[in-house]
């Protein structure tokens, strides 16, 4: 049997991975983490670079470009390499570290998806006072909720081991060398997928329901007074604009739940089944909520017309010869 550490007592076994496996998860978890780390720097570019999206909404996103980049960076390669392998090479110290940056980045990711429903909930259902009541020093508070929660959360849970209390026996038959697990017990499972994801993530959900419910309100009345639309015509583009955007948004939206959801089950019924989840599995699930991270920038793309063009004067070399004008007014 191969060990992480072959000369070291106490170390763990190493998992054998077929050779065709272990290649197809090299590289898709490889294309994955260059995907993450280039995209949302692309992101983080457009915005730093154009003036002209510098808004609300895009100053969150900048921030959550921000925060998928930093996973990309610092936790994704780590994490890939733990497993493909099945070991942790870099020390117990840097194992907590990572854990808390993980799950801090995961963590501040959705609650940016909260604030930006929030935003979308006043540009659409309150457009007259969306620009009075969503200000840059609302932006950030709002950011400042989103980087500052987590991070005492998360450094707090794990540093203190408290999410582990009364797992001694568990720890102790995972406590060989080259382990690097994140374990919580039923009370500290509950709490932190409900705060991590599922409080937050219906709210989002409700908001969004309540969203899409004024737009269609918004459009009937709208189609029933021609007259009104005719002479209000900046109203009306103004009201498709925010619409979209507040489609384009759930769309992300979807797509993080749908990444995170079936991490956050096995989180959340692992400590009920006495930890009988697999490592494929775990893996699997873990992933796929990286790869959320993947996509953010990728329906920005797709969805964007500005980043469209931004991303285009990027990957021609003339982001910088490029100015806000060269957008023209496709930004809001």
């Amino acid at each position: 049997m191969n060990y992480c550490f072959n000369l070291v007592n106490g170390s763990c076994p190493k998992v054998n991975i077929p050779l065709l496996r272990f290649s197809v998860m090299c590289f898709v978890m490889f294309v994955g983490i260059i995907v993450t780390i280039v995209g949302n720097l692309m992101v983080i570019t457009s915005v730093a670079h154009f003036k002209e999206l510098h808004s609300p909404t895009n100053f969150l996103i900048l921030s959550l470009a921000i925060t998928d980049f930093l996973l990309g960076l610092v936790v994704m390669p780590y994490s890939m390499i733990r497993s493909v392998t099945s070991c942790w090479y870099f020390g117990d110290l840097f194992c907590k570290l990572h854990s808390s940056l993980d799950m801090m980045f995961c963590t501040t990711s959705i609650f940016h998806l909260f604030f930006i429903s929030l935003d979308r909930y006043y540009a659409v259902c309150h457009p007259l006072h969306y620009y009075r009541k969503i200000t840059i020093p609302v932006i950030g508070v709002y950011l400042f909720i989103s980087w500052s929660f987590p991070c005492v959360y998360s450094f707090s849970l794990v540093l203190s081991n408290v999410n582990m209390e009364g797992l001694e026996d568990k720890v102790h038959s995972l406590s060989c060398t080259g382990s690097c697990a994140l374990l919580f017990n039923k009370h500290w499972s509950i709490i932190t997928t409900l705060i991590c994801f599922y409080i937050p993530g219906t709210m989002m959900i409700g908001i969004y329901i309540h969203i899409f419910s004024i737009a269609r309100k918004q459009a009937k009345i709208m189609h029933g007074q021609p007259n009104y639309m005719e002479s209000n015509t900046k109203s009306k583009n103004s009201l498709k604009i925010e619409s979209k955007a507040a489609k384009t948004l759930s769309l992300i939206m979807g797509v993080f739940i749908l990444c995170w959801l079936p991490f956050f089950i096995v989180t959340l019924i692992d400590p009920f089944l006495n930890f009988t989840t697999s490592d494929n599995i775990y893996n699997a699930v873990l992933w796929l909520g990286y790869f959320n991270s993947t996509l953010n920038p990728i329906i920005y793309a797709l969805f964007y017309p500005w980043f469209q063009k931004s991303f285009g004067f990027i990957l021609k070399g003339t982001i910088f010869k490029a100015d806000s004008s060269s957008l023209h007014v496709l930004s809001k």
